[in-house]
């Protein structure tokens, strides 16, 4: 009998759907003033939306304001192009008092008349939680009980 693979049992280079066991947190299309002179987009702005992308569940779970403080890594797996549909999914792998690390990875949709997916980026960054006067604060405890195993 066989068994049809879920999606995110999928290999990268042969998805026609999105993730569904990770939190999408953000969706963009970008323009042609976000590309370079072969058409490719800035791997400065796909920095940039993966970085608001990474802040939207540290600072949901920070409640409150936070900063990046280092991006440990960062991997363009495939270019983007004008036209692609990117979904952001964020997934926190880390709590510490102040600091949450996030890894956000980032899907295109192209061709929609023979769709396919790719994961286009993949990044590790930190953030830390901060006050009104941008100095460090503890992460508000008890956390929710999907991070409680931070």
């Amino acid at each position: 009998m066989n068994i049809p693979a879920s999606p995110a049992s999928v290999p990268d280079e042969l998805r026609t759907e999105l993730p569904t066991d990770r939190e999408l947190v953000m969706r963009v299309m970008p323009m042609p003033a976000d590309s370079n002179n072969n058409g490719d987009i800035f791997g400065g702005w796909i920095m940039a939306q993966v970085d608001l992308a990474g802040s939207v569940l540290t600072a949901r779970l920070a409640k409150g304001r936070v900063a990046t403080v280092a991006v440990k890594e960062f991997i363009f797996k495939q270019p983007v192009s004008i036209g692609d549909l990117l979904s952001f999914y964020a997934t926190i792998t880390h709590v510490g008092r102040s600091s949450m690390t996030v890894t956000v990875e980032v899907y295109a949709e192209r061709a929609p008349e023979d769709l396919q997916v790719v994961k286009v980026t993949e990044a590790t960054l930190t953030y830390v939680a901060i006050d009104r006067e941008g100095h460090s604060r503890a992460i508000p405890r008890p956390l929710p009980p999907a991070y409680a195993k931070f």
